[in-house]
């Protein structure tokens, strides 16, 4: 039974056998090689570790473009001669211009003052062209007074105080007062200070008026004359600076030649540090200082007097803010020496209520 059944198996193998394969195109009746069995590493179907590195020489595999019928492409064969291959290639920096925008000096190069001659053609305003140098000259005018132009003035009365030694000594007090009127480069300041003992005459008093001129967005260039009333009638002439400084430090220094020929000078700090928006503290320092001795004031050469202090006000409205505070006062080198041999203490604590307004 068994042989009756692959008898019939047998006659059917042998007509397949004999078929010839060698007239397919892309077919070889060969045996496969084995450099052309699928490389599962390219293909991404093993993990990187399982696969062995390549090396650098070894050349990429070649397509085998006999087997494929171009002539049955849908797309036209591409030209490759007429292509232009420079522009899908990534462009190229010319970093040569930047050379010449810092470098000056560079050949050919046009200074930074350099102006077309067509620029100077025509009208100032290029608005006269349409409406007429007559009806843009009032909205001209109106926009240079806006803008730098407006006239403004404040008076601000820094310090109105009075002083009660901590060595229970007489109370005193102290006014330290500013105005100014004009515009944002030129102002008239008029500056005024001095302190006194209560129920006892004048200690010292001052007057300046002063010329004040911008030079620079946060910092005034002072000159102009100086006036004592007390302890005795003097003039100076003025010169000095005021400010801000990094940090918020707000600077007020001057010279001072008297008609006396003395020299001095005075220089003043403060910062105001908000604890907040209404409570501020603030610390201050005032120094003076002489090119020699002036005995008739009790005043010798070198730094003749520190006052270091601080005030803790309260700004009900910006206009008013009353303070309190602590200030040392100290004489130091000769005008120490000169205090103490008149039987005066050279330093001293003292406790200070006052006053901060403008308006």
């Amino acid at each position: 039974m068994m042989r009756v059944v692959a008898l019939p198996l047998v006659l059917l193998s042998a007509p397949l056998a004999a078929q010839d394969h060698a007239g397919h195109a892309g077919h070889s009746a060969e045996p496969t090689p084995a450099a052309q069995e699928p490389d599962h590493c390219a293909m991404g179907h093993l993990p990187p570790e399982k696969c062995p590195p390549k090396s650098e020489a070894e050349p990429a595999a070649e397509m085998d473009h006999s087997a494929m019928n171009h002539a049955q492409m849908d797309q036209s064969e591409m030209d490759h001669s007429t292509m232009d291959h420079s522009a899908t290639s990534q462009p190229s920096v010319d970093h040569s211009a930047h050379g010449a925008m810092t470098d000056k000096s560079a050949p050919g190069a046009a200074p930074e003052s350099a102006v077309p001659p067509r620029a100077l053609e025509g009208p100032r305003h290029a608005a006269d062209l349409i409406w007429g140098e007559s009806a843009m000259a009032p909205s001209r005018a109106q926009l240079a007074h806006e803008n730098g132009g407006m006239k403004t003035g404040m008076i601000m009365l820094e310090r109105l105080e009075a002083r009660v030694p901590t060595d229970g000594g007489d109370t005193g007090y102290v006014w330290d007062a500013q105005g100014w009127y004009g515009g944002d480069l030129n102002r008239f300041v008029f500056k005024s200070e001095g302190e006194g003992v209560f129920g006892a005459e004048l200690e010292d008093a001052e007057i300046q008026a002063l010329y004040s001129r911008a030079i620079g967005p946060f910092f005034d260039l002072q000159a102009g004359v100086r006036y004592d009333i007390e302890p005795d009638s003097r003039a100076h002439a003025v010169i000095g600076v005021q400010g801000l400084a990094p940090y918020m430090f707000h600077v007020d220094g001057a010279v001072f030649l008297s008609d006396q020929g003395d020299l001095t000078a005075r220089i003043e700090g403060e910062y105001d540090q908000k604890i907040t928006q209404r409570l501020i503290l603030q610390p201050r320092v005032e120094l003076e200082l002489s090119a020699q001795d002036i005995p008739e004031r009790e005043i010798g050469a070198g730094l003749t007097k520190v006052e270091p202090g601080l005030r803790l006000r309260y700004e009900f409205t910006p206009e008013f803010a009353p303070y309190v505070g602590v200030e040392y006062e100290a004489k130091l080198g000769v005008t120490a020496d000169i205090a103490k041999a008149a039987g005066e203490d050279p330093d001293g604590l003292k406790l200070l209520v006052g006053l901060r307004a403008w308006f």
